[in-house]
């Protein structure tokens, strides 16, 4: 299933929702769509148990921490889940390359290149969230009598 079949799949109360907008979201939601069926193969081998396990957590915390970050009030707790986000996104690439030998080369590619896609989103969320004020209050400098 590609992304534009996937779509008319997410009912409207997700997709009715301001977060649906945030095309991170959408990509990390298809993306631990997309791991439902490949850990279900991992489950049939015992080498890749452990290795199914982990990588559906990362895949699915990958979405859900841009869901948190996204309803976060100030852009620092926004970029700090993000930034959890991205460290998800990395976390399942790695465990995708380490599943390629059950899940085969094609599908691998294609997983390693959606979650590239969601670190390069994220690579450039983070930085917009974060707010680097360095300064003083608006208290005029001046001489005073000593």
């Amino acid at each position: 299933m590609d992304f534009r079949e996937w779509v008319p799949c997410v009912p409207a109360a997700i997709t009715g929702d301001t977060l649906w907008r945030v095309e991170a979201y959408r990509l990390g939601l298809f993306a631990s769509d997309l791991c439902w069926g490949d850990v279900t193969k991992l489950i049939r081998d015992r080498r890749t148990l452990g290795l199914s396990d982990q990588l559906y957590r990362a895949t699915g915390s990958a979405g859900a921490n841009i869901a948190e970050g996204y309803s976060r009030g100030t852009g620092k707790d926004r970029a700090r889940f993000y930034e959890y986000s991205l460290g998800s996104a990395r976390e399942s690439r790695d465990c995708y390359f380490k599943a390629r030998h059950v899940l085969g080369e094609e599908v691998t590619s294609q997983r390693l290149d959606l979650l590239a896609q969601i670190v390069r989103l994220l690579l450039t969320m983070v930085p917009q969230q974060r707010t680097y004020t360095i300064g003083e209050g608006a208290e005029p400098y001046g001489a005073t009598n000593f």
